[in-house]
């Protein structure tokens, strides 16, 4: 027959069982909570770059040699001026979070599913440009030195009409959920164009860096 003294000690330990299980779960849930809520913040600060639109209102992109371009309709600025290179897109950030662009990479023609090159293979802007959420902006770039190896490669694709592959390096403000979007830019078949310069402009896939990927 138990005692007095066993019982107590049993009750104690079935007390502290029954404790330990409700903290235990107590804890998963918070953790759970904890993490759905983190995830609810990236989210409202994920910026997410496409192609802008041809009803978009128009953009005057400037550079450091006093050059502009004028990006109307939604088309992209791909320009030979004096030996000089210029390149320029209009884009929308259709997700609820801040674009800030990183860098670029380019090569000529379509690259199609191939994955992009590594990080520290992106030029680097030479300004900070932003995106605002569910507004528009642009990316630019310049290519003036042709001892520069992506520049006789891409002044052929211009001069042939091959078409250009642009990757597109950028996060959130924060500096984190870095992504790269691809574009495709290719000229426009117009036999009448006065602004041959203005090329067509689709993006084509996107790569999460700090994050798996939705595929």
């Amino acid at each position: 027959m138990l005692d007095t003294s066993t019982v107590a000690s049993l009750a104690t330990a079935g007390g502290t069982l029954i404790l330990a299980v409700a903290t235990f779960s107590s804890t998963r849930s918070a953790n759970r909570a904890a993490r759905v809520s983190e995830q609810a913040l990236k989210v409202g600060m994920r910026p997410v770059l496409l192609n802008a639109r041809p009803q978009d209102p128009p953009q005057k992109v400037s550079y450091v040699d006093n050059h502009w371009l004028h990006l109307r309709d939604g088309l992209a600025a791909v320009q030979i001026s004096a030996e000089n290179l210029y390149f320029a897109m209009p884009l929308r950030n259709v997700a609820a979070g801040l674009a800030v662009l990183h860098g670029w990479h380019m090569r000529p023609r379509r690259a199609g599913a191939e994955s992009p090159v590594q990080v520290e293979q992106f030029h680097r802007l030479q300004r900070d440009l932003y995106v605002p959420a569910g507004d528009i902006g642009f990316w630019q770039a310049a290519l003036r030195e042709q001892s520069d190896p992506m520049y006789q490669p891409l002044r052929e694709a211009v001069e042939t009409g091959a078409g250009i592959t642009v990757d597109i390096l950028y996060g959130d403000h924060d500096g984190g959920q870095r992504t790269v979007t691809r574009f495709f830019l290719t000229p426009r078949l117009l036999g009448n164009d006065v602004d041959p310069w203005l090329w067509t402009c689709t993006t084509s896939r996107h790569w999460n860096l700090d994050r798996a990927d939705p595929r």
